[in-house]
């Protein structure tokens, strides 16, 4: 019977000790700077807290951060009373991100930063979210944006190989995962003046030309050129700080609509210097009237369409 008991005793141990043990994880944010577009990176300083009882984890040698480019940690401690580990570290770490710049720059980013242990897989360690307090220092400012939502949450990331261990028969590994997604909204009305006032501009020195008599071609057909590489040149030093997009993005589409309404004054231009020739001066001007201002309302309307899209979206 003692027999029995033992073996019944050493059965459970061995069940309980096949569950993993939980890791209690907090953040807090202190600084997000250095967001590089055309990079595809972001600079974040934060501190992290752990608190587990399995010492053999040691977080401050196998913490892995994913998606960092690069992490170090400039300061750290280690508390063991009760039973329990406990670390405190600060970390400044450069992150490899993806952008949606579909409506720059009236985008919405969303950071993302995970943290898992690098010798430890699911089966032995899981991670649960630390909830109370603050999770980022409301007082910091990000310059050129505000901060939408912070949110923690725990998951599993799966490995589709056996990292090089022969006693797995699968190449399948998952990992605890501790995720951060912080969103962040651009505050873009500066921002967009700057960056396409050019264009503008551009369109409306070609849009003049409908003020030029009809038989003057140099100076008609010569802003109407020197307008359409004016936005082309633009478009040229906004794409330079952006990453490649393969998707059409408001950039392009502003840029492509005041091109081909540039395109439109140049033909209109040609069709009004066509009627002078005939000496047909008083139904050419008549025309250049009625195309200006068609022309000006379509490309306000466009505009203000595509734009106010871009910001709901």
């Amino acid at each position: 019977m003692p027999a029995i008991i033992s073996f019944l005793f050493s059965v459970k141990t061995i069940a309980q000790n096949t569950h993993p043990d939980t890791v209690k994880t907090g953040i807090y944010v202190t600084s997000i700077h250095d967001i590089d577009f055309k990079q595809n990176e972001y600079a974040i300083n934060l501190w992290l807290w752990l608190t587990y009882t399995n010492k053999d984890f040691d977080f401050l040698q196998n913490l892995e951060i994913p998606q960092a480019k690069s992490f170090s940690k400039s300061f750290s401690t280690i508390d063991t009373t009760n039973g329990k580990v406990y670390i405190l570290m600060k970390l400044q770490c450069v992150m490899k991100d993806t952008w949606k710049i579909g409506n720059f720059p009236f985008d919405r980013q969303k950071l993302r930063l995970s943290i898992e242990n690098s010798q430890y897989d699911s089966h032995d360690l899981v991670f649960a979210v630390d909830t109370f307090g603050n999770h980022f220092d409301p007082k910091f400012t990000l310059r050129g944006w505000s901060i939408d939502s912070f949110t923690m949450s725990t998951g599993l990331k799966a490995y589709e190989t056996t990292f090089g261990d022969e006693s797995l028969t699968k190449p399948h590994v998952e990992y605890s995962t501790f995720k951060v997604r912080i969103g962040i909204g651009r505050d873009a009305g500066e921002l967009f003046w700057k960056m396409f006032l050019g264009m503008y501009v551009a369109f409306l020195i070609a849009y003049t030309c409908f003020y030029i008599h009809a038989d003057n071609i140099d100076s008609r057909f010569g802003l109407s050129v020197g307008s359409l590489f004016a936005a082309i040149g633009n478009k040229y030093i906004i794409d330079s700080s952006l990453p490649d997009s393969t998707t059409l993005t408001l950039v392009d589409t502003l840029h492509g609509i005041t091109l081909f309404f540039i395109f439109a004054v140049v033909a209109a231009s040609a069709y009004a210097l066509r009627l002078g020739k005939q000496n047909k001066f008083e139904k050419a001007n008549r025309f250049d009237f009625i195309t200006a201002q068609v022309l000006l309302v379509v490309y306000v309307g466009l505009n203000a369409y595509y734009i106010m899209q871009a910001k709901s979206g």
